[in-house]
């Protein structure tokens, strides 16, 4: 399942329209969120729901009409290209409230205000910090986000401290609403795993797109270090448009005995290779939310991730982080981590402390306040 459509069932909110991503090709590859928890809410209100994607093909979800606006595919100009196609297309569907998600889209956010739309932007986090992005790409990043909170009837943030640090450089008011999870429980289903010779409980996984800023790398290297202790490490996500680290990437899984590359998996293929692994490890230097972070936590699996501050605020216990970029560090971890079974009172007091407070009900009921205030704004 995208990013896109889980952010689209974040929101099953009066006919609002998302121009903002492709339908069917997630930023960060996730099991499917809670839509029913949505749809209820929204039922009681008799509120229906119109979404608009900007991309190559038009896209269905859950019942609800899907249009489909064409652009580039060139990494730079994309999503500000399909972002104000979609504008136009919105401006013709005539929606209660138009919904831009980051702040490279939200460049366009003065055209939607221009066309009359009611308009509620989210910040996902600090963009121009990624890696991956040139000088030219960093400013624009960066007059996106200015454009975003100034112009946007009302602004979420997925993240406190996103929330804070817009509040006070832009003098706005800004919601904090993390992204939501899905608390379904583990597949008994293991055919997914079967595909690239994996074992119940007997891997470790990462789920992200294949960028330098998520450092795939580091886990590799960290993996070479542990021996023979009978795991592996799956690596699922991929690289919407190629390159150097991709290439690099490769190399490294392919002379590095025992890490194997899934691809992009989405749905039940997604589920199972989160739910069985013995451990789920985020190396990332940069994240808005970490979503497949949560994810892992609301199924139990034992979780690693670097010490930034976006992980840092879920306030995970000590042994759960290691400093980022420390490859020896990280090893240490690992080993004791798949050396170590959890605990099933531990296991099932986390799940149950990540519904609460990452569960699709209150993401929901929160996200409909704020598209209230705009439609009213």
């Amino acid at each position: 399942m995208s990013r896109r459509e889980r952010l689209a069932a974040q929101g099953r909110l009066p006919r609002a329209a998302r121009p903002a991503e492709r339908p069917g090709r997630g930023r960060d590859p996730c099991p499917g969120a809670q839509r029913a928890a949505g749809r209820a809410r929204l039922g009681r209100r008799g509120a229906g729901s119109r979404a608009l994607s900007a991309g190559r093909r038009p896209a269905r979800l859950e019942g609800r009409q899907g249009h489909a606006a064409l652009g580039p595919k060139r990494t730079s100009l994309e999503a500000i290209c399909h972002t104000l196609v979609g504008l136009v297309a919105a401006r013709r569907l005539n929606p209660d409230v138009v919904h831009i998600h980051a702040i490279g889209p939200s460049l366009a956010a003065p055209v939607a205000r221009a066309l009359g739309l009611k308009l509620v932007v989210t910040h996902h986090g600090f963009d121009y910090n990624r890696q991956k992005w040139g000088r030219f790409a960093k400013t624009a990043l960066r007059l996106g986000e200015r454009l975003g909170m100034r112009f946007a009837n009302r602004r979420i943030a997925i993240s406190q401290e996103v929330a804070t640090y817009a509040e006070r450089r832009y003098g706005k008011p800004v919601s904090f609403i993390p992204n939501g999870v899905d608390v379904a429980g583990k597949p008994n289903d293991v055919s997914a795993l079967q595909a690239f010779g994996l074992e119940s409980g007997r891997y470790v996984v990462m789920v992200a797109r294949i960028v330098p800023e998520k450092r795939q790398l580091d886990l590799i290297a960290a993996f070479a270090k542990l021996g023979d202790l009978g795991f592996k490490l799956a690596l699922v996500g991929y690289a919407e448009h190629g390159g150097d680290y991709l290439r690099r990437v490769e190399a490294a899984a392919k002379t590095t005995p025992g890490v194997v590359m899934t691809g992009f998996k989405v749905d039940e293929e997604l589920a199972q290779l989160f739910g069985h692994a013995a451990l789920f490890v985020l190396p990332s230097s940069h994240e808005g939310m970490p979503i497949a972070l949560l994810e892992a936590l609301a199924l139990g699996v034992p979780v690693l991730a670097s010490d930034i501050s976006p992980n840092l605020a879920l306030r995970l216990p000590p042994d759960d982080y290691f400093p980022l970029g420390d490859v020896d560090r990280l090893a240490a971890a690992m080993r004791e981590k798949l050396t170590t079974p959890p605990d099933p009172a531990a296991v099932a007091a986390r799940i149950v402390e990540t519904e609460q407070a990452y569960g699709w009900g209150p993401v929901v009921d929160a996200t409909i306040a704020v598209y209230d205030e705009a439609r009213a704004s």
